[in-house]
């Protein structure tokens, strides 16, 4: 028995998978590009199945399309949106065509597969299901709907708990005063408390710089069609097809100010992705200084506890490693390659197409799901959970000559320099040694040189 069907297209016929919901052209596209084994990211193709579910109805409306094709359309994209195995109907890989129109022609052929079956009618792939719409508008759109609604969705929300997460963590351990560091050395005390409220700002301003690109982002190609003059599209698609998306979405997506430059460029996705990577690197500092002050237990800071999530060695019994703080790092490192990739991808905007658009899609997706994902395993699993070793604080603090920066304006930064060299080579408390160095009285020293003032 023939585990095939013939297909047909314009370039003639071709065998095609006999249960595939798809036809000749997606079975091309993955005949011609055996690249990576990487189909194009879940998300994208939801956010097409949207843009074509938000198609058919605006060319209802508009009457350039049959209602009842157009409902039949509508409900094969729901349809599915429900089916748990959604990817395997769309196998063409990321690395293909760079308009991205094999994936635009999938989503077209399987739309038009189940539509045919639900309305008894022959829907067409091209005529009905890319009725006013081309791969140079669509996929474009497609990008920007995936990124919004996993930015409104996903990103903001992680990004807001991992704020919040460190705020509330530093009013919960800001009775402890801590020895700060620069260049990773001794430096004058700070409370716990401040490090944690910086992650927040970082974590912060992020916030506010994704979101100043939101509205950018929410702005569409759709209706530009194939180089942005909107041939063979309604005049009203592109309004109409964004209040369908918007009703479908929650979002407020708008016709872009000019078709020609949302489909002649992906400067959006570049600077969202910059914002990425900034996010990407601030996460990496968080976790950086979260490995160092858990560092030890007996050989390093120690200065926190993280939790303990799993043995850290297949060899060594006992030892626990900070794994979360480790796996956001790694995240945090593949969104700066993405980065790199989507920005070589934005300067492919030749005349009035780019052509890195599936890279895009597959990048910027991945960073922001790496971005989202990594936020809250920091929050839940490292910045909750990590214990405050109070001994080895006060320990270290206690010990620390630069407390003796508190003096300059009394001794002078001489002086000053002399009591720490003398506190370091004795590895006394330099409170003692200016106390011998200097007529500053016991009462006075301690008053000048107690650790918590010294943090306000």
């Amino acid at each position: 028995m023939s585990h095939t069907r013939i297909e047909k297209d314009s370039m003639g016929e071709l065998d095609v998978p006999l249960d595939a919901l798809y036809g000749a052209q997606t079975q091309r596209a993955v005949n011609n590009f055996p690249v990576s084994g990487q189909s194009m990211p879940e998300a994208f193709i939801r956010a097409l199945l949207l843009i074509k579910a938000s198609a058919a109805k605006a060319n209802a409306e508009l009457d350039t399309l049959d209602a009842e094709i157009a409902e039949a359309i509508v409900n094969a994209a729901d349809k599915l949106q429900k089916d748990p195995a959604l990817c395997h109907h769309f196998p063409v890989d990321v690395f293909q065509t760079g308009s991205g129109t094999s994936t635009n022609m999938n989503a077209n052929e399987v739309l038009a597969t189940l539509a045919s079956k639900s309305c008894g009618q022959s829907v067409s792939p091209n005529d009905h299901v890319n009725c006013g719409q081309s791969s140079n508008d669509v996929i474009p759109t497609a990008i920007h709907v995936s990124a919004s609604l996993l930015v409104a969705q996903n990103l903001l929300p992680a990004m807001e708990h991992l704020a919040q997460s460190c705020r509330d963590k530093a009013q919960s351990v800001d009775q402890y005063v801590k020895t700060g560091r620069t260049h990773l050395m001794d430096a004058m005390p700070v409370r716990l408390s401040q490090p944690i409220n910086a992650w927040a700002g970082l974590i912060e301003q992020h916030i506010g710089n994704i979101k100043a690109l939101q509205a950018q982002l929410q702005s569409l190609a759709q209706g530009g069609t194939a180089v942005g003059t909107g041939v063979n599209a309604h005049e009203q698609f592109a309004a109409t097809f964004c209040n369908k998306l918007n009703a479908l979405t929650g979002l407020t997506f708008t016709p872009a100010a000019d078709f020609f430059t949302h489909i002649s460029s992906q400067d959006t996705a570049v600077a969202l992705s910059g914002q990425l990577k900034a996010s990407a690197v601030s996460l990496i500092k968080i976790a950086n200084d979260l490995r160092w002050m858990n560092s030890g237990p007996l050989a390093g800071l120690s200065e926190i506890e993280l939790e303990a999530l799993q043995p850290g060695s297949s060899i060594m019994p006992g030892k626990v490693n900070p794994v979360i703080p480790e796996a956001a790092v790694m995240a945090g490192y593949q969104v700066i390659g993405n980065d790199t990739a989507i920005t070589l991808g934005g300067q492919s905007g030749n005349f009035e197409l780019n052509v890195s658009l599936p890279l895009v899609a597959h990048n910027l997706i991945q960073s922001i799901t790496l971005i989202s994902n990594a936020s809250r395993l920091l929050a839940d699993k490292a910045i909750k959970t990590f214990k405050v070793n109070e001994q080895s604080l006060q320990a270290s603090v206690a010990r620390n000559p630069i407390l003796v920066t508190a003096l300059n304006p009394i001794v002078g930064y001489l002086k000053a320099a002399e009591i720490a060299k003398a506190a370091y080579a004795s590895g006394r408390p330099v409170i003692d040694v200016a106390a011998e160095m200097t007529d500053i009285s016991e009462d006075e020293l301690k008053q000048l040189l107690d650790p918590r003032k010294l943090t306000q």
